[in-house]
């Protein structure tokens, strides 16, 4: 019997490690430079915590690639920072940002733990779910100690558990449709946050893009952030439920860039991206037919912009190959 910790990794497993690094590399770019520019000790000790843990994970995630005879990928490196650069954003931005990047995080540490069977990679993917926690509870509390973290909206509690009687539950156009479930509020509240999170970059990195195809992509991002914001700002506002706070007054007017194009508009992809898997969460927890509908037309435009993201991507050679399964047909035909 095969020792089960000498298991070779699955595709799965490989696929893991491989996003992992390209975007914990992103990502730690993004926070050098803010620790860089903030002022704030609190908030600049949280960030050198969340340098030292990337880099103990990338060190990490290189070994098991390099142990299975897998390259390790280029990622994002200090090509891609340009220091000494002017401040794009403020310190409680920074902090936002930190927050919001640490759940996505937490939501990729669970899915890459859910696809592991061998033993080391669990138990490393734990420690990485561990170190999220942690940084998850040290954001929280910092921005509640500030006065800058959202709470979600309030209810009331009614005075028993009761059961949906009416078919009108299920109306959110016209009629007696009812007020949202908290159980709605959930991914509502969520995706706008992350869209907020997408809309203030966009703006931030078309600012100091260098490349026009770029910073119009940028612009268009904007735009479509924007509209998904209005979207399901409208449907709380309907209910006198507020919404999510804007963050745009936290980017200041610079246009030295930072950053090198290549990783801002990966970063923007990136977040396109990830906002179809809560977009679907959403959309599946949904029984409002009007939420059902601005789930769906948001998830359609999030499409259009991850096809101009993933050409202009391929058109500048920037988009990293994962590894591939191997072309049998390809195999065949070399003798």
């Amino acid at each position: 019997m095969l020792d089960k910790d000498q298991l070779r990794l699955t595709s799965s497993e490989i696929g893991s490690l491989w996003g992992e690094f390209v975007n914990g590399t992103m990502t730690d770019v993004i926070n050098q430079y803010m620790f860089s520019i903030i002022e704030d000790e609190q908030i600049k000790a949280v960030f050198a915590e969340a340098l030292n843990i990337f880099k103990g994970q990338k060190e990490q995630i290189s070994s098991f690639l390099k142990n299975e005879g897998f390259p390790v990928p280029i990622g994002f490196t200090e090509t891609d920072l340009f220091e000494g650069k002017q401040r794009l954003f403020s310190d409680i931005f920074c902090l936002n940002y930190l927050h919001i990047m640490t759940l996505h995080g937490l939501l990729g540490h669970s899915t890459s733990l859910a696809v592991s069977v061998r033993k080391d990679l669990r138990f490393l993917y734990d420690s990485f779910d561990n170190d999220a926690k942690k940084m998850y509870h040290q954001t929280t509390e910092l921005l509640l100690e500030k006065g800058s973290f959202q709470r979600d909206p309030l209810f009331y509690p009614a005075e028993n558990p009761e059961y949906i009687s009416n078919k009108d539950f299920i109306d959110g156009f016209f009629g007696n449709g009812r007020t949202l479930a908290a159980t709605e509020i959930i991914s509502i509240s969520f995706n706008l946050k992350k869209s907020i999170m997408a809309k203030t970059l966009s703006i931030a990195f078309s600012q100091v893009a260098q490349s026009k195809e770029v910073k119009e992509f940028l612009t268009d991002s904007e735009k479509t952030s924007d509209k998904q914001i209005k979207t399901f700002t409208k449907i709380m506002q309907a209910d006198n439920l507020p919404a999510p706070k804007s963050w745009e007054t936290e980017v200041t007017t610079s246009t030295d860039s930072p950053f090198s194009d290549k990783l801002m508009l990966y970063h923007i992809g990136f977040l396109f991206q990830a906002a179809q898997n809560y977009h679907g969460a959403g959309l599946a927890s949904s029984m409002r037919t009007d939420l059902i509908t601005a789930y769906e037309g948001t998830i359609l435009k999030n499409l259009r912009v991850t096809k101009k993201w993933f050409d202009l991507m391929v058109k500048n050679k920037w988009l990293e190959q994962p590894p591939l399964a191997p072309n049998r047909n390809e195999i065949a035909h070399q003798k």
